[in-house]
């Protein structure tokens, strides 16, 4: 064990009889935690350090492209990261509102402080769930399952079930320059004593990267040579359950690097540790250092930085897309080459950080190991980067272990349900090789996953899982109610030749020959507002409004989505079996014998989606399934 000694002779001691543990107190842990809570269960949540609980370690915001739909799904589980970002945002903006629907999705800036005291509020009012400092050392296993945590202080928790939310903390160090410390991000201490152990019960263990940029002081900023990124007004927000937008408080800053920047990194790389070989574990492809773009598109002049604020009650400015691990005099150099930074003084330098993650691979996609019952993983230790896909895995893994220890089904959320289920999908079915972010491009019914319709698909859900509220389940049913009630509105409130011909005229369309809808217009292309400007406005909450407008627009599209849908369901409700040994199946080819047998697929529709598992195998799998039935 790397950092710290463990003695033998530690006397152990019973902290707690629970029914489960949270190891990690990051947005898969809270999330994790709060869902286990708030559907019955004694927990406990084991962290390194209070004070890093829901801390934001890199960018100071929530939501962006495909990661606002995420965060959208988990409130509408009943989770918690959607309400606590809307109570502490800094200002909100729809990227992409110039393009499709399917693609639109929100995002905020966050007071960071605040993010994470809300949220630490919330977890220590809640009932059934307890907070423990301290660092877990082992996963006590009986009769391959789990049966408690034991700390480095010698203290058991006693458990039926364990998630492991451990984020960027296991064997972490953190790289700037020349300097190596061991340590996890923002100066709080490594977990250096649980990876041995994971290896042990069969974890198959390799090493991830990310870094962060510096932070700088706003006094010594030029923002006047900075170009202002105000927040939009009545974009929405992330939570149905809030009533009022909140206000945008502070603007954020674009600006640029430039030729002296790029001297700058180019002329030390040899000090650049992804360059020297200090560095050799994985990094994010697409959230790269800014001397991985230098070098990568030498052909640029200039790349975009955004300077992002903390907080309400800092100084401190996030340079969002000049993240490094250069040394710190470079790092000085490098900043104040940018134009408005000449005179910015360096708060928290830059650094990258390594850690231990798994292959997801050996989980199932109820995110419960598959070789120790009872034992679940989420977040970056599954080889994701980024606060929503963690939160997104912590509510599932909570949920899944929640509903097992109840004795009921667990929650699988279909490629056709979810942004979740296409973010756990691909880790579980196909892996992944480098820290995993989600994208819209990654989803094939994305046009169904929008961001606007996130209750409407998954209310239900975490209603039936005993997640959602009473108080939340009554909002989601006047929701839907309203807005069947505007579907309905759009499509039968007519209006005669007389009233839409001016319309018609000047988007480019022929005069009706009968009366038309505010659908039928819809339809044609035509935007809603200028319908509504001319016709006037229904009088609907403005969210559901805009759901219902979006369906009547597409319907068609949506249409041909759900016959896909239909189709590839055939292949999702063919299960096989968990104890099936695919070395034995005749026809398949070797390579697919040995993916199936690491992935053990839930269906056959999972085991088409495999690296290495081509249509002929699909096809042997699906006679084998028939013959075994029969």
């Amino acid at each position: 064990m790397r950092g710290r000694k463990f003695f033998k002779t530690m006397k152990e001691f019973l902290l707690g009889d629970f029914d489960a543990a949270v190891i990690g107190a990051g947005h898969a842990g809270c999330e994790a935690a709060l869902a286990l809570a708030r559907t019955g269960l004694k927990t406990a949540m084991l962290t390194l350090n209070l004070d890093s609980i829901a801390f934001m370690a890199c960018n100071p915001s929530i939501g962006g492209t495909a990661k606002g739909h995420l965060v959208r799904e988990i409130d509408a589980l009943g989770g918690e990261m959607g309400i606590n970002a809307d109570a502490t945002s800094l200002q909100f903006k729809m990227l992409n509102a110039g393009k499709g629907a399917a693609v639109q999705s929100l995002r905020c800036q966050s007071d960071k402080n605040a993010y994470h005291a809300r949220m630490k509020g919330v977890l220590e009012n809640t009932e059934n769930l307890r907070i423990i400092q301290g660092e877990a050392a082992k996963i006590l296993v009986e009769d391959g399952a789990v049966a408690g945590v034991l700390t480095t202080f010698g203290g058991i928790i006693k458990c039926r079930a364990a998630i492991l939310a451990t984020g960027v903390y296991l064997n972490a160090r953190t790289i700037t320059g020349e300097v190596i410390c061991e340590s996890g991000p923002n100066g709080f201490s490594a977990a250096c004593a649980l990876t041995r152990n994971l290896i042990s019960l069969g974890f198959n263990v390799r090493r991830f990267k990310t870094g962060t940029p510096a932070r700088l002081d706003g006094r010594t900023i030029d923002l006047r040579q900075l170009s202002p990124q105000y927040g939009e007004d009545n974009v929405g927000c992330f939570s149905f359950l809030t009533k009022t937008q909140p206000e945008n408080k502070l603007p954020c800053y674009l600006g640029y690097t430039n030729a002296d920047t790029h001297k700058i990194i180019n002329d030390n790389l040899d000090r650049a540790p992804l360059y020297n070989g200090a560095i050799s574990s994985t990094g994010p492809r697409y959230c790269p250092s800014i001397e991985t773009k230098i070098v990568r598109f030498a052909d640029k002049e200039r790349h975009q930085i955004f300077i992002e604020p903390e907080g309400a009650d800092t100084l401190e400015a996030y340079v969002q897309g000049m993240s490094t691990s250069l040394p710190h005099d470079v790092q000085i150099e490098m900043y104040r080459s940018v134009k408005g930074l000449e005179n910015a003084d360096i708060m928290r330098f830059a650094y990258a950080i390594e850690y231990d993650c798994i292959d997801t691979l050996d989980v199932y996609p109820t995110l419960e190991f598959k070789k120790v019952r009872g034992l679940y993983t989420a977040g970056q230790i599954n080889g994701t980067s980024g606060y929503e896909e963690a939160a997104a895995q912590g509510l599932i893994a909570g949920l899944n272990a929640s509903l097992k220890l109840r004795g009921l089904p667990p929650l699988v959320l279909g490629r056709d349900e979810a942004y979740i289920g296409v973010l756990i999908d691909d880790l579980v079915t196909k892996g992944t090789e480098e820290p995993y972010r989600m994208m819209t491009s990654r989803a094939e019914y994305r046009i169904e996953l929008r961001q606007d319709n996130a209750d409407f698909r998954l209310t239900e859900k975490g209603y039936a899982a005993g997640l959602v509220t009473e108080e939340r389940y009554a909002e989601y049913l006047a929701r839907k109610a309203e807005y069947e009630r505007a579907l309905k509105f759009l499509e039968n409130e007519k209006f005669a030749p007389a009233q839409t011909d001016g319309l018609l005229c000047a988007n480019s369309f022929e005069r009706a020959q009968g009366a038309l809808s505010y659908a039928d217009l819809i339809r044609r292309g035509i935007p809603a507002q200028d319908v509504y400007a001319a016709l006037g406005a229904p009088q609907f909450n403005a969210g559901v409004l805009a759901s219902a407008e979006i369906y009547v627009r597409y319907e068609g599209y949506l249409k041909k989505n759900r016959e896909q849908i239909v189709r590839a369901k055939k292949y999702e409700n063919k299960l096989l079996p968990e104890d099936a040994d695919y070395s034995q199946i005749e026809g398949l080819r070797l390579e697919a014998r040995e993916k199936l047998n690491k992935v053990k697929p839930r269906s056959l529709g999972q085991a088409s989606r495999i690296s290495g598992v081509n249509p002929a195998d699909v096809a042997v799998l699906t006679v084998w399934l028939s013959m075994r039935k029969q």
